[in-house]
């Protein structure tokens, strides 16, 4: 089986990497210094900039599968394009492919009515809009997404929700306009996974408060960030719903395929990136009387990090062709597979770049820490290893029973 870029691929890769040289990497130190200086939550003017660019030179919307507003591409098609979009984690929204608003369009898209996807869906494809999507909870284990105590509940031609979330990404944002939550519609229902609707709330809706925004290993994460929430008597119409009640978990496990994989290409390119910077930086410095790169124990490393991302690769570009030919749940294992083995590599790969790089390594001036940080949480986000490994041992315990 060769997972070799098609020609369509090729040539929009070709184009992402001169994009990236151009427009992206000469721009990092500006992006650090706009997020530092004023509202640190305000758009960025660069960013603003760069998604022009990038719409002028066809490089929009690259994750969508199945929309004229999106490039077509398979996810195996996309793989390659979202690792190296990866490389700087802020520019994925120069080209309208960040989460979660990737996540809330796919759920648009396809559970959508034509109502909704005029009002909502049409101004997230132009970038024109943001969105935030409301699943996780503190006061329950939301491993388990059962668990999700919100409610809402029907009163007349409104539903009236009642709640708290948090890690909410993206609700900070001014140009946020929808939140796509996650609630139960019908707590007594003996099968717990009709329990739960997923309703469209606009965020000028009366009763939404957004608490306080969350920090990362003390990152903010600004100006995206990740908040707490609360909704209180929070009305919205009966329209809002998506698809139907007690099929939010339905919902979300159509949202969460798609969205695993693409934090696996995405570690993969911060890996990359991370074994780059660690190459480059032990070639160039000098202990004990030899280059940093010809230590036995940097040898050993940045052999076994080039192991570790092929091997984490060959599993994603798999999973991507199992979801493209047999579909999400009948790849299922692997989907599981990679989220466990992804961001486990990127982490082991990111820790040893930032070991090379000594107390350089742990500072603002690399983005060793800051990537670290970020690929850490990934053993959380959209369901956390544990999860996953229980997952994957059920489905291959299932053959021999």
């Amino acid at each position: 089986m060769s997972f070799e870029p098609n020609t369509k691929t090729e040539r929009l890769l070709a184009r992402l990497v001169a994009f990236m040289g151009e427009h992206v990497y000469p721009n990092e130190a500006r992006f650090a210094q706009e997020v530092a200086s004023g509202d640190r939550w305000a758009p960025l003017p660069l960013i603003a900039e760069l998604k022009t660019k990038a719409q002028a030179a066809g490089l929009w919307n690259l994750f969508l599968p199945a929309s004229e507003a999106g490039a077509g591409l398979t996810n195996l098609e996309y793989a390659p394009l979202c690792e190296q979009m990866s490389r700087v984690l802020w520019c994925a929204e120069v080209f309208n492919c960040s989460a979660p608003d990737t996540g809330n369009m796919e759920v648009l898209e396809r559970y959508g009515t034509p109502e909704q996807k005029e009002r909502w869906l049409k101004p997230l494809l132009a970038g024109e809009i943001r969105s935030c999507f409301a699943m996780t909870e503190p006061g329950v284990a939301s491993s388990d997404a059962t668990n999700i105590e919100c409610r809402i509940v029907r009163d007349g031609d409104d539903y009236l929700i009642n709640g708290r979330k948090w890690w909410s990404s993206g609700a900070v944002d001014p140009r946020c306009q929808l939140f796509i939550l996650m609630g139960k519609t019908d707590p007594a229902n003996p099968d717990r996974h009709r329990q739960q609707s997923m309703v469209i709330v606009p965020r000028d809706t009366p009763g939404v408060q957004v608490l306080r925004p969350l920090s990362v290993f003390g990152y903010d994460d600004a100006p995206h960030g990740h908040a707490e929430i609360q909704f209180i008597d929070v009305r919205v119409p009966t329209h809002n719903l998506l698809l139907g009640e007690g099929r939010g978990f339905e919902i979300a496990q159509g949202r969460l395929g798609p969205g695993r994989i693409h934090h696996c290409m995405r570690a993969i390119g911060m890996a990359e990136r991370a074994l780059e910077a660690m190459c480059r930086r032990t070639l160039s410095r000098t202990a004990f009387g030899k280059r940093l790169a010809e230590q036995g124990v940097t040898l050993e490393r940045i052999a076994e990090c080039r192991i570790l991302i092929d091997q984490a690769r060959l599993l994603v570009l798999q999973a991507a062709h199992l979801m493209d030919t047999v579909g999400n749940k009948a790849a299922a294992k692997q989907i599981a597979m990679i989220k466990v083995a992804a961001p486990a590599m990127a982490c082991r790969v990111i820790d040893w770049a930032i070991q090379a790089h000594g107390a350089a390594g742990v500072s603002g001036d690399f983005p060793l820490a800051y990537d670290y940080a970020q690929v850490r949480t990934l053993r959380f986000a959209d369901g956390p290893d544990e999860v996953h490994r229980q997952a994957i041992a059920k489905l291959e315990l299932a053959a021999y029973s």
